[in-house]
């Protein structure tokens, strides 16, 4: 029985990797330094620290890292995250799993104040038991310190919790904190980038529409050992 869920919030809860992607780009810009979409779009899952060394060779405590990363939370703030939706049924899957006895802990790559601001944009905030960000930790997806930190939060032993994400960074680290992953395609990732994953769904409309049958619900007599095992019309992302 699952006592907890670690939910990712970006591309997982509310539709924001384009977004995020978009505002990295002009970041880099406005430092002179031209990275392009591309190159950004498939690492969007990871924090800063990870993604500023990758794609241009800087680190997030430098002077340009910190401007870098500066202008990226303006930018976002500013120019996309009061336009930013949740994706369909958000809400009632995740009030799905609170009447199933489910804890609902946030463990986000973003930032306190970035991950506060989206959860209110997401109209879910009031949902969430407790939550951790990258300033709660040392270092952010894929390394397993978010989920370790949201795990010791939920108060459940690892094998009674399951990661709820969209990237391959959300399975990775909760994979090397000892967590199952179900996936959602939702953020843009292909079915094989996910394929560690226990069980992966199109969107949180076709995972609550299919909850009954999933790994969050009480019924659920096994696990699912591949996304490939789910009816069809899960893999149509592919």
């Amino acid at each position: 029985m699952i006592k907890a869920v670690i939910l990712d919030v970006d591309g997982t809860l509310i539709d924001s990797n384009d977004a995020h992607a978009e505002s990295w780009v002009q970041a880099f810009a406005l430092e002179g330094i031209s990275v392009p979409y591309s190159r950004i779009r498939p690492l969007i899952g990871m924090g800063g620290d990870h993604l500023l060394p990758l794609v241009a060779g800087i680190t997030e405590g430098t002077d340009v890292g910190k401007k870098v990363s500066t202008h990226r939370r303006r930018i976002f703030t500013d120019q996309y995250l009061q336009n930013l939706k949740p994706f369909p049924r958000t809400r009632e899957l995740l009030e799905r799993m609170r009447a199933e006895g489910i804890k609902l802990i946030v463990g986000s790559s973003s930032d306190k104040k970035n991950l506060c601001a989206l959860l209110e944009q997401a109209r879910i905030r009031d949902l969430i038991e407790s939550s951790t960000s990258k300033d709660d930790v040392d270092e952010s997806k894929p390394e397993p310190d978010i989920i370790i930190s949201a795990l010791r939060k939920s108060g459940a032993a690892a094998r009674d919790v399951l990661m709820l994400g969209d990237t391959p960074y959300d399975v990775t680290a909760a994979l090397r904190a000892g967590v199952r992953t179900v996936g959602l395609q939702s953020g843009g990732f292909s079915l094989a980038s996910l394929a560690r994953a226990i069980a992966v769904y199109r969107d949180p409309a076709d995972l609550l529409q299919q909850f009954s049958t999933s790994p969050f619900s009480k019924s659920f007599s096994g696990i699912i050992q591949s996304s490939r095992s789910l009816p069809k019309a899960n893999l149509q992302m592919e």
